[in-house]
């Protein structure tokens, strides 16, 4: 079964950067398109970007133009490089499939963006 182990969050000041990343498990990764989630408090889970498996990239408007998604195949793993971080970014930020159906969630890594 994947696993997912995101890592990278942490507390940074408003207009600062953070670089998020997500390791998988298991062999079968590359055929998904992968995406990053958010959960602020009080709120639902809400997708922020996504890589299909040929690189095609789609972002939510609250962070596009900030926030850049990647993917290593060969290493499983999919990134998210932020700047110019927000308050309103603060979340637990998790990775999986962009329906989130496919594999267990992880723990997620906290970001807090605050002064």
């Amino acid at each position: 079964q994947v696993q997912l182990v995101e890592s990278g969050g942490g507390l940074v000041q408003p207009g600062g950067s953070l670089r998020l990343s997500c390791a998988a498990s298991g062999s079968i990764f590359s055929i998904y398109t992968m995406a990053w989630h958010r959960q602020a408090p009080g709120k639902q889970r809400e997708l922020v970007a996504w890589i299909s498996s040929s690189g095609r990239t789609l972002y939510v408007d609250s962070v596009k133009g900030r926030f850049t998604i990647s993917r290593d195949d060969d290493k499983n793993t999919v990134a998210l490089q932020m700047s110019r971080l927000k308050p309103e970014d603060t979340a637990v930020y998790y990775c999986n499939t962009a329906s989130g159906r496919v594999f267990p969630w992880g723990q997620g890594t906290q970001v807090t963006v605050s002064s």
